[in-house]
């Protein structure tokens, strides 16, 4: 299982480099179910993965010109805190095992994740419903809003041990109305800050496997390098219904797995 891990693992970063998210999607049930760690290390690596990753990425669209450094920075300014917040104090004192209501008990595995799949699950939903996106790049009157979405993004970011992609995107063509593959650039910065600076307050909680972490990372980095050569070649159109779908039946899977266990 773990060398269909490694391969999955390069698959991240070509998904990364086409659209923008869905790296946390896909490396946290990967190091969940297929390298069998627990949900708060997955998360934890995840953000180093994913994080490290997407700057490279973003590096690679900003030398095309295919990312929005203002409508980046903006979003970033308060996602970072909240992702360094959530995975500084809130993440370690969650219990094991939660009570929700009066008597249903739900491990902490079992809560990360669902959260986790019904969040991507409302994303790919609105990007599914959405036939027509905004396609000005312009976005001066509404870069405005970005700041207290980025926030909850950052929260949301923090808890499930996610860049956030799946909800940084939809809401840079939404409210900052990027063309898509000007916001997947733009999403890959922002996810870059969000999760090395989530990860760095795991560092200071959890010991950290350096030579596992930084392998699975090249193979991921490798990946976005991949996807990066092919993804001016492939219509924005194509990538948005592949993303959303991507996300759903991942999101879905996770839910039964969950769910059955």
């Amino acid at each position: 299982m773990e060398f269909v891990g490694y391969l999955a693992l390069v698959g991240i970063g070509i998904v990364l480099s086409l659209m923008g998210g869905g790296g946390s999607l896909l490396s946290v049930p990967i190091l969940v179910y297929l390298f069998s760690l627990d949900v708060v290390t997955a998360s934890s690596y995840s953000l180093f993965i994913v994080g490290t990753t997407s700057l490279l990425g973003a590096l690679l669209k900003q030398k095309e010109q295919r990312a929005d450094l203002r409508a980046g920075i903006i979003f970033s300014m308060s996602s970072v805190v909240a992702i360094f917040t959530t995975r500084k104090w809130i993440i370690p004192r969650i219990p094991d095992v939660v009570l929700l209501g009066d008597s249903l008990l739900v491990t902490k595995r079992a809560l990360i994740l669902s959260v986790f799949a019904v969040l991507v699950i409302a994303s790919s939903l609105m990007i599914l419903l959405k036939h027509k996106w905004a396609s000005n790049d312009d976005g001066k009157q509404r870069l405005k809003f970005l700041l207290p979405v980025s926030f909850t993004t950052g929260i949301v970011g923090g808890f499930v041990g996610a860049g956030g992609g799946f909800l940084i995107l939809p809401s840079l063509i939404i409210f900052a109305r990027l063309p898509f593959k000007i916001a997947v650039g733009t999403t890959l910065l922002i996810i870059g800050f969000n999760s090395l600076l989530g990860f760095l307050g795991d560092v200071m909680n959890y010991s950290i496997n350096w030579i596992f972490l930084v392998t699975i990372t090249c193979l991921a980095s490798v990946g976005m390098l991949l996807g990066n050569l092919v993804s001016s070649k492939i219509p924005a159109y194509y990538l948005r219904l592949s993303f959303a779908w991507i996300m759903m039946i991942t999101a879905i899977v996770i839910l039964i797995t969950e769910l059955m266990l």
